[in-house]
């Protein structure tokens, strides 16, 4: 492993006076961090165990892909057009596909990978450990993790309640001999997630180790009101980062006003759950009020536009959120359903899909606030020193190849990298100060071996994958029932409608 790495002559995308501007300069890299950055040429003299030429390259900060799903991976490809609850019948099934320590490494290495051709250095792995995953599974994903050479911090989808049960109208719209086999299924124990949580930290607390843990409820009405308060106590006394699914959908606004008789905002402010490092993932569907909340609690919001496309969950109101001074970031979400985590592809949908909320050209978000989203916001929102190409941080870095469709010709390196690159120019990756992709190369591990052997895999698992998501249908169909039952409950009018058409019922 190389100590001191000299990137010279790079055309490096730099935080000036809170902007982001492309100029050119040298960056050396010493014990994992940026030690010194400055004009080309400067550092020509410096010792270096390493020397990158970085003339025919665009130097990024490494994007944070604050939310994302590895345990859907083989699920890539199996469900299109429904929207987030029914498939959840698919994503959380009765009958879930039993996996090896193996195959779970496989689906983890196939995340990382696609994370290190798409720009990202740091991930956050929300993982369901569903209905009895082992700790040599989980060792599994750790592992593979640690191969790979991203920067990661994994939670585990923790809930304490029936799948079930986190649905409103369910006595109703559920055929009674179905709930009740839900109800019976086997449920993770919200004690033994808290405890494999502190167990871990021992060793990968992610101030001190590249691949660590997090706190991370799946979602308030999914966790009973005792299980939040202990995830918060859990994490305030181990000092790490909360994320937690919040208003996703319009049924989560409905579900809420049935759980709580408020928002799962306000019931989360009550139970005293916001505060700064704690991230609501999505937080399509946000109220007035539900925006000041935040605000007040120095919470982040963890935006996911593609995914929030592709389910139909709706146009977030991000820009209200800046106004209001709440820290952003950006994810992908899950790697099955959304046919992967490619992070440049949400940084164009984050840009792109913003100018569909209002006619109002000045409020649309701008290439630059997607991008500092990506990386300064998740830096923030996870409280480690990544996100910024400045001395002291972390050395996390992509090199982008300017002699690319792309980016030719050059004008504005920061709109073209948003909005047109999709991940084939990248050339180099540096992960704590460690060269991880060379010449457009993963070094750490055989990709095109990796491949082939997940191929093998899935079609060993291609008959449980069928029959699952065969069993999962009549789920599925209850939740659609609770889907349109949902549609015609109003929600409070002061929420930014997520949908163009339809937030209301008339």
């Amino acid at each position: 492993m190389n100590n001191t790495l000299l990137i010279s002559n790079a055309l490096a995308i730099l935080p000036r006076g809170g902007r982001l501007v492309a100029e050119r300069a040298d960056l050396l890299i010493d014990a994992a961090r940026i030690a010194r950055i400055a004009a080309p040429g400067a550092l020509r003299d410096v010792s270096a165990d390493a020397r990158v030429d970085a003339s025919r390259l665009l130097i990024a900060p490494g994007l944070v892909n604050g939310h994302l799903h590895s345990w859907d991976v083989f699920q890539k490809g199996c469900m299109e057009n429904l929207p987030l609850e029914m498939s959840m019948a698919y994503l959380r099934p009765r009958k879930p596909v039993p996996l090896t320590e193996r195959q779970v490494y496989l689906r983890t290495m196939v995340v990382a990978l696609e994370a290190l051709r798409s720009g990202t250095t740091t991930l956050v792995d929300d993982l369901s450990l569903g209905q009895g995953m082992t700790r040599g599974q989980i060792e599994a994903a750790l592992q593979a993790y640690e191969d790979s050479g991203l920067r990661v911090l994994m939670g585990f989808s923790m809930i304490d309640k029936a799948v079930v049960d986190s649905y409103p109208f369910v006595d109703e719209c559920f055929d009674p001999q179905l709930l009740a086999a839900l109800r019976a299924l086997p449920r993770p124990d919200g004690q033994a997630l808290l405890d494999l949580v502190r167990d871990l930290a021992r060793t990968r607390h992610p101030a001190s180790n590249r691949v660590g843990v997090l706190v991370a409820p799946s979602a308030p009405h999914r966790c009973t009101d005792d299980f939040l308060r202990r995830c918060r106590r859990l994490a305030d006394e181990l000092d790490l980062p909360v994320i937690t699914h919040c208003q996703e959908t319009r049924l989560q606004l409905v579900t809420a006003q049935q759980f709580y008789g408020r928002s799962l905002v306000a019931q989360l402010d009550k139970l005293g759950f916001l505060g700064p490092r704690t991230t609501l993932i999505h937080a399509t569907w946000l109220s007035a009020d539900d925006i000041r909340r935040i605000a007040d609690r120095g919470a982040s919001v963890q935006h996911n536009p593609y995914s929030n496309a592709v389910i139909g969950s709706g146009l977030a109101p991000v820009r209200e959120c800046l106004d209001a001074g709440i820290n952003v970031s950006m994810g992908s979400d899950g790697s099955g359903i959304l046919f992967g985590n490619h992070m440049l592809n949400s940084l164009c949908f984050g840009a792109t899909l913003s100018k569909l909320r209002s006619p109002d050209h000045t409020r649309w978000l701008s290439a630059e606030e997607v991008l500092r989203a990506a990386t300064q916001g998740g830096a923030q929102a996870l409280g480690l020193p990544i996100g910024k190409l400045e001395e002291g941080s972390a050395a996390d870095l992509v090199g982008y190849r300017l002699d690319t469709l792309a980016f030719t010709p050059l004008n504005d390196p920061i709109r073209q990298l948003v909005y047109g690159e999709k991940g084939t120019a990248i050339d180099l990756v540096v992960v704590d100060g460690r060269q991880v992709m060379a010449e457009g190369k993963v070094l750490a591990v055989n990709e095109q071996a990796l491949l082939r052997e997940t191929h093998e895999a899935h079609a060993d698992l291609i008959a449980s994958l069928s029959a699952s998501n065969e069993d999962a249908v009549p789920f599925r169909d209850s939740l659609l029932r609770i889907t349109v039952k949902a549609l015609g409950c109003p929600i409070d009018e002061t929420v930014r409608p997520a949908w163009i058409e339809g937030s209301h019922p008339r």
